[in-house]
């Protein structure tokens, strides 16, 4: 059995324990292996800004990694909310450093977590004029700036 179908009996199981029914896809794409789940109840499961998906997520890596312990991480996404969410954070980080570009004048964006700001500052990696940075040194949720490369 594959980590990514391990996975996938782990969130069938839990979430039907909880009396979802749920129809499972199991991808293989740049982000990773990846269970899409379809269901009637998806705002109940996706929760305040994605906060219930990211607990299945990590529930499900946390049992994954101790039945196989070199499995790989593997993404929860809930009728693609995240993929969406991912797109709409691209797309914002694109428009505001295009605003430093033009003004000069740096920029900070809303605080976000590891995953997120990595997919941020990957935006900006071999960008020539515009760099980012992260901010709050000791927080859980940093902020980061775009400015301008010296």
């Amino acid at each position: 059995m594959t980590p990514l179908s391990h996975a996938r009996q782990i969130v069938d199981t839990m979430l039907g324990y909880l009396g979802f029914t749920v129809k499972i896809d199991e991808l293989e794409g740049p982000e990773g292996p990846t269970l899409q789940i379809h269901t009637e109840d998806s705002q109940l499961l996706i929760g305040r800004r994605g906060a219930t998906m990211e607990d299945i997520q990590y529930l499900v890596n946390r049992i994954l990694q101790r039945h196989i312990p070199q499995a790989p991480r593997i993404r929860v996404d809930i009728e693609y909310f995240r993929s969406i969410r991912e797109d709409k954070m691209v797309e914002m980080a694109r428009e505001v450093g295009e605003r430093v570009r033009a003004t000069g004048q740096s920029q900070i964006l809303d605080p976000m977590n590891s995953y997120y700001r990595r997919l941020i500052h990957n935006v900006f990696v071999n960008d020539p004029e515009v760099q980012s940075v992260s901010m709050d040194e000791d927080a859980r949720f940093k902020r980061i700036m775009l400015k301008r490369r010296e």
